[in-house]
């Protein structure tokens, strides 16, 4: 309802579609939880319970490696996105630097097919094209969805992946690493931590909290599951 007649007001938010930081560090932490519970369940599998020692430094190791090749893939994977995105930039800039008139004309004709009036966005495309940065920004924008101003981090992604990968992958470890001597109590605690990451997650999609917690702890213990009984066959085997 209007109030006294001005304008109505907005009553609703819309939630950060991208999911900003939660779900990369969420993602992040559940990578740590399901691949490292996978491997101390595996290693616990075919020592028979008799390898405490070896489950902990699987675990360790474990980590150590998944989070360091984490934070490198994603250094190299937005470092490389990044480097794309500006080469494309500074081609805008030099194109709109050497035939300005014709990137006017393009950006006049992107706002007429978003239903913009002629006249009207010709002169839009004018006045952006005033200042120079602006006009770069706003073609970035419009032709392939980059803000200049706005291009990740390569190092905080790298950073980001490797804490969220290092708090997910020791779970698993930790009940060992405070006197447990069985696979058990580890499988309980990354259970739970995979329902609460999953139910998480479900902030930033359609799914009620339950169903995302149940699909992540079921998926999770699963992994854990096939990677117990393939080390329990290799440790009856002998070939361990």
């Amino acid at each position: 309802m209007n109030d006294h007649g001005g304008a109505a007001r907005i009553e609703h938010e819309h939630a950060d579609v991208t999911g900003g930081w939660l779900r990369p560090a969420l993602f992040g932490a559940m990578d740590g939880l399901v691949s490292n519970v996978a491997l101390i369940a595996g290693v616990a599998g075919g020592t028979q319970g008799d390898g405490t020692t070896a489950v902990v430094l699987a675990g360790l190791a474990g980590l150590s490696a998944g989070a360091f090749s984490m934070a490198v893939g994603e250094y190299n994977s937005v470092a490389s996105q990044s480097e794309a995105a500006e080469h494309e930039i500074n081609k805008e800039r030099r194109e709109i630097a050497r035939n300005e008139a014709a990137e006017i004309a393009e950006l006049a004709g992107m706002y007429i097919k978003k239903g913009l009036e002629p006249r009207l966005a010709q002169e839009v495309a004018r006045q952006i094209h005033k200042d120079p940065e602006t006009a770069v920004a706003v073609h970035a924008m419009e032709e392939f969805g980059i803000d200049p101003e706005d291009l990740a981090s390569p190092m905080l992604a790298a950073v980001s992946s490797f804490v969220a990968f290092a708090v997910g992958a020791i779970m698993p470890v930790l009940p060992y690493l405070l006197g447990a001597s069985t696979i058990w109590p580890s499988m309980v605690l990354t259970l739970v931590a995979l329902f609460v990451a999953g139910a998480l997650v479900t902030q930033v999609t359609s799914r009620p909290w339950w169903f995302g917690g149940l699909r992540m702890m079921l998926l999770g213990g699963g992994a854990a599951g096939i990677t117990y009984l393939v080390g329990d066959l290799v440790g009856s085997s002998g070939l361990g």
